[in-house]
This record gives C-alpha cells, structure tokens and sequence, in this order.
C-alpha cells in the first residue's frame, strides 16, 4: 500500500511539474494553423487577445504612439528618437495592418510611401529612400533592402486579403518593385536588392552594399510568399532565394552562442569595412531580429525544422546563463562583452549596454522552436515586460515597441500567413 500511495503522489507531482513545450512538425503553409503559446504556457485565450490587442493600442494611438495621421489620406510611422521616417518603420507598420485587418492604416501609410519615398525615375526608380524627415523631406536617396523586402510582403498579403480594387492595385504595386529591381544590373550605382549571384538579399542595392549583407534581413519565409503569390515569373528563383537564405544562417550564426554578427558576407564571415562600421562583427540591434525571423520561419515553411529547434534553445539557452532579468542588449558573437569603442549608442544617447525590452521580445519569439522548460520564463519575461523608459532615460517607443508588438503577435497565432481571400 506505501509503494502505491507514493507512486500515485510522483504522478501528481509529475503531472504538476513544469514541462517544456511542444514545437509543431508542420507549418502553416500546409496546415494553415498557428500555435498560441501564450494559452500553452497558461493564460486564458481571452487574456491573451486583450493583451495583444493593449500592445497594438500602445505603438498606434497610445501616448508614446509612432503612428501619426496627416489629414484624411496619409500616415507616417516614425523612429521618434531619430526624428525621423524609415522605410524600416513604415513597412512594418503595413505588415502590422494587414495582419490585424486595418486597410485604413495600411492604405494611409502606402500613400505616404508612394508620395514622399518611392523613386518614379530614374537609376533607383521602384525604390524607396530609407529616411526622410516627418515633413516628407528626404534625408537620404537611396534604399535599405529590409524596406522592399517588407513592402512586397505586406502588399501580397493586402492582395490577398482585399483584393487589388479597393483603390490600390495591391499586387500591382508589389510585381512595380520587384520588376523595377530585376531591371537594374549595377551599370548606374544601383543594383537589385537581392545579390542575384548568391541569391541572398543585400545591405543595400549599391556600389557599397550590394558586396554584403545583414543577417536579421533574411527571412525565407516570405520568398515563399513570393513563389505563390507574387505573379511575376520567377517563382523558381525566390524558392531558392528562401534555400539559401536558410543555408546562409547556419554559417552566420555562432555554433556555440546562438549570437549573429551586425553584418556580414554573404558566406557568413566577418566582412571587412576598413574601419568604417567598427563592431559591426557583433551582436547588436539589428542582430536582435534574427531569433524572430527564424522563428517565423520555422512556424510557417518548417522546412528547415532540426537545425531551427537547436538554434532556438541554442540561443535561448545563451541568454538565460546571462541572467533572464539581466542580460544586455549588445554582445560579441563568442558571448563575451563588447569594448567601450565596440558598444553601438543609438538615437545620440550615450553608449550603453540595457536589458532591452526589443531582445526580450525577440528571444522570447523564439520559445516556437523550443521544448525545453526555460522557454516558459522568456515567455513569461516578455508577458510582463513594458516598454517604458530605462534607468538612464533613454526610451525607444519605435524599435523597441514595434519589436515587442511583432513578438505578442508570433506567439499569440496573429502573425499569419495570409492566403488568397
């Protein structure tokens, strides 16, 4: 009888432990499903949806908003610490409307996109200058490929969910940008924004940025939107671009840390600037993306689903031998701290190492790929962080906010692949 009181105590208190969670073998472009891990890690479907939508509130019309409407037809979305518009920003912002199904928002920043940032002639014709000022008043020319990498998506996604004759010819716009790429060849300073010979995408599509690239601008999966619904004969090619986007992070990505560097070359090493971006072979804040794009990844293609689930503990595991409440936001992609020369400031604030809420977020979007039990901390972390300014003043109501936004998205099941209404 004590044997069996004592074996039924263990399964109780089994039953009861914490487990790890339970990562799908599928994706979503063949089930068309999406997990919550919120609900998996505890909290009811209708906290979860409040939560979501409190977050959405806070980055669009809160008191420290990024988005802001210009009469009746145009809106902006605005890097506040910059003072400035990034093609970055307002993509984003597009990928956010169309997810949570706000044509009115999605339409007003497009317009202001097509108004004041896309080139209509010219070498750079179909792209976007990256920065302007809130007035529409460009501070710089040229493209940054994680813009058009964004626009095309977002727009296939708005074809796809309201068709093209609402008064915007969505897929129209995006077939614009990607034939306006493909007609450029270097001749002018400009090139495609995917290096067409490794099939990766750039740092920027000219003289200078089309030798490299940036790791947290890879996203495969939204190649494979592409090869389905773009439309514009190249179906085959942006298969493979989403390939080798995959194959390129296993060599980008520190076999031990999980970290990435900055920027990089396209075979995945450091890539020499002659001093020009000194620390650019560390983990820092683009750097910050990449957990959550291969975490997209892996929830909607899983195509590349025993190295994804590694990397994912991988890098998670990093992070929580820093200290879940503790660790900082920039490091060498060994694990070992930057140099003062090394730490990257932002938006002229003073250098700084921060527990910062954008990483928090994207380390814990990578709890899609992990089963072991610590992913339940990081989603727990992300749960009850908030976006309010740092110990020294610094606040970044953009990156930090848009970032936390997307990740409450992936693990809620509202970051979606949108298929043809």
């Amino acid at each position: 009888m004590k044997n069996t009181v004592l074996s039924a105590v263990a399964l109780i208190v089994a039953s009861c432990a914490p487990k790890g969670l339970e990562p799908w073998d599928k994706g979503a472009f063949e089930t068309r499903e999406y997990r919550n891990v919120f609900v998996e890690a505890g909290y009811s479907p209708e906290e979860v949806d409040a939560k979501v939508q409190s977050v959405f509130e806070e980055v669009f019309f809160g008191p420290d908003k990024v988005y802001f409407e210009v009469g009746d037809s145009l809106a902006y979305v605005s890097d506040i610490k910059n003072q400035d518009v990034r093609t970055e920003g307002m993509s984003y912002g597009m990928m956010v409307a169309v997810q949570m199904d706000r044509k009115d928002i999605f339409d007003k920043i497009f317009r202001w996109c097509k108004k004041y940032m896309q080139h209509t002639d010219g070498p750079m014709e179909g792209y976007f200058a990256w920065s302007c000022k809130t007035d529409g008043t460009r501070n710089a020319q040229g493209p940054a490929s994680d813009g058009e990498l964004y626009y095309v998506t977002a727009l296939l996604f708005a074809s796809n969910r309201w068709g093209d004759d609402t008064g915007i010819d969505y897929k129209k716009e995006a077939q614009y940008i990607l034939d306006c790429a493909f007609a450029k060849d270097g001749s002018e300073g400009v090139n495609n924004f995917i290096n067409t010979e490794h099939k990766l995408i750039t740092f920027t599509p000219d003289r200078f940025g089309y030798r490299f690239t940036d790791p947290s601008y890879h996203i495969p999966a939204f190649y494979e939107v592409w090869a389905r619904w773009a439309d514009d004969g190249r179906s085959d090619f942006w298969r493979e671009c989403a390939d080798r986007s995959r194959e390129f992070l296993h060599k980008a990505v520190n076999d031990t840390t999980g970290l990435n560097p900055d920027m990089c070359g396209y075979d995945g090493k450091v890539f020499s600037f002659r001093g020009r971006r000194n620390g650019s072979a560390n983990f820092r804040y683009d750097s910050w993306r990449v957990p959550m794009n291969i975490a997209m990844d892996y929830s909607w293609a899983c195509a590349d689903m025993e190295w994804q689930r590694s990397y994912g503990e991988k890098i998670q595991n990093f992070f929580y031998s820093q200290g879940i409440d503790t660790f900082v936001d920039q490091y060498r992609t060994d694990g070992t701290l930057p140099s003062e020369e090394e730490i990257l400031p932002a938006g002229g604030w003073t250098k700084a190492l921060r527990h910062s809420v954008g990483l928090v977020s994207t380390v814990a979007a990578a709890s899609l790929m992990c089963e072991h039990e610590i992913s339940r901390e990081f989603i727990d972390a992300l749960w009850n962080s908030q976006n309010v300014p740092y110990e020294d003043g610094y606040f970044d109501a953009y990156y930090d906010g848009l970032l936390r936004l997307f990740a409450f998205m992936h693990l809620s099941g509202k970051y979606q692949i949108i298929f043809p209404e």
